[in-house]
């Protein structure tokens, strides 16, 4: 796949057979965490794929592990055994969707649980990464600019309220958090074949410094594809193979407490 952002789809449009995702082997699906038009429109394609596996940024492994097609079927059942409403994401109602989906695909976990998070802030990012951080390329500095540019989204995503010194550390942990996406993509396949879906933000789901790229540091073989989901025809920042929008949540100003 190219590594640009190749086609820009105000509406959904058929992505699997023929189309952008057809013989992809991972697939990074983005999101707007909040939009539940995003969730369905990830379930319809997650249909459409038919994964042999799921990846959630959501879920640990070890939630990952209690998913069982049985389990599906109850999304309350499925809703407590993965204790969701103590995660701290959106409503389980919004992702029931995703999971139910695809009920016999291998479900795996990235999410980095707050105590590996901690410890990678104090102890730097080898100490957090399930994998080999050379082979996925978390020893390699950022480039000045992006950098620069990560820190900015960084500071304005906490309100402008993050002390500047905390800035650098937050963007190490979305690379510690992008780089568990990829080691799960690659745990999947290597397990299960293709094609294998991510469900993520659409920050860790662009191609020019989310996951995929440490993906592609990894596993160069593979054939990835990615979609961004914006709202009301607004894309979201950065490169995706496929951008989609959806009508804007109704979420108020998440900054208002901090004025």
């Amino acid at each position: 796949m190219r590594h640009a952002l190749a086609l820009m789809l105000f509406a959904p449009t058929a992505l699997v057979a023929g189309g952008v995702f057809d013989g992809v082997d991972v697939v990074f699906l983005g999101e707007l965490h909040d939009n539940p038009a995003h969730h369905l429109r990830q379930a319809e394609i997650v249909t459409e794929l038919a994964p042999r596996a799921l990846v959630f940024e959501m879920l640990t492994q070890a939630q990952a592990d209690v998913v069982t097609p049985e389990l599906v079927k109850d999304a309350a059942a499925l809703e407590a055994a993965l204790d969701w409403n103590a995660s701290g994401w959106p409503e389980f109602s919004m992702y029931y969707p995703i999971f139910a989906a695809a009920p016999e695909a291998a479900y795996f976990g990235a999410a980095v649980p707050r105590d590996v998070a901690r410890a990678a802030m104090a102890e730097g990012l080898h100490t957090g990464f399930r994998g080999d951080v050379e082979d996925y390329g978390l020893t390699t500095p950022l480039p000045e600019e992006q950098q620069a540019k990560r820190e900015a989204l960084q500071l304005a995503a906490h309100c402008d309220a993050m002390p500047e010194e905390m800035l650098p550390v937050m963007v190490d942990i979305q690379r510690l958090r992008d780089a568990e996406l990829a080691y799960s993509a690659v745990q999947a396949f290597e397990a299960h074949g293709g094609p294998v879906v991510v469900i993520t933000g659409n920050g860790h789901a662009r191609r020019d410094w989310g996951a995929p790229v440490y993906l592609m540091e990894a596993a160069p073989g593979l054939r990835i594809a990615s979609l961004g989901q914006g709202e009301d025809d607004v894309a979201p920042s950065g490169l995706f193979d496929v951008v989609e929008s959806a009508p804007a949540a109704d979420r108020g100003d998440p900054c208002a407490a901090f004025r």
